[in-house]
């Protein structure tokens, strides 16, 4: 599988280095201290506490493998070099839903950082990716479950 280079602002960068630090500093040595104590109760064979501890070491490795190949293929975003005549990951974008009327205003941002619920969208979501490289007054079509959403892009802002 080819390592594919992702754009992340410098906020999920800095959060990735930081579950990065957890796991490693903490999460690994939480893991090591169950392993330890399980390996205590005796027969490994039949010892589910053994099992599952392995079972979290495992997906603890995981974790880590996934944060580290991101973080080594990782383009940060200098947000300063940004133009607000056009959507990029780092943007602040005012939509216009173009069938009611309805204002929303996303902040579009990598899939590490995603947070819906408080106005942040991935640039791989149906909205952050068709909203990319658009510009004021520009409209665009949504595919979405409940049908195909067209939006006019109102204002952009870093």
């Amino acid at each position: 599988m080819a390592n594919i280079k992702k754009t992340f602002t410098k906020e999920a960068h800095q959060k990735m280095l930081e579950q990065l630090d957890y796991l490693k500093t903490v999460r690994e040595r939480e893991v090591a201290d169950k392993l330890k104590e399980a390996r205590s109760f005796g027969d490994l064979s039949e010892n589910a506490e053994y099992d599952a501890a392995k079972d979290e070491q495992a997906a603890v490795a995981a974790e880590i493998d996934k944060i580290e190949s991101m973080l080594s293929n990782a383009i940060i975003l200098d947000e300063t070099e940004l133009s607000d005549d056009e959507v990029n990951v780092g943007s602040t974008v005012v939509l216009k839903d173009i069938s009611d009327g309805s204002v929303e205003t996303y902040k579009i941002g990598s899939s590490t950082e995603s947070d819906p619920d408080n106005g942040i969208i991935s640039d791989e979501s149906p909205i952050g990716r068709a909203a990319l490289h658009t510009k004021v007054g520009d409209v665009f079509d949504v595919n979405t479950p409940m049908g195909i959403i067209e939006f006019e892009v109102v204002e952009i802002t870093r």
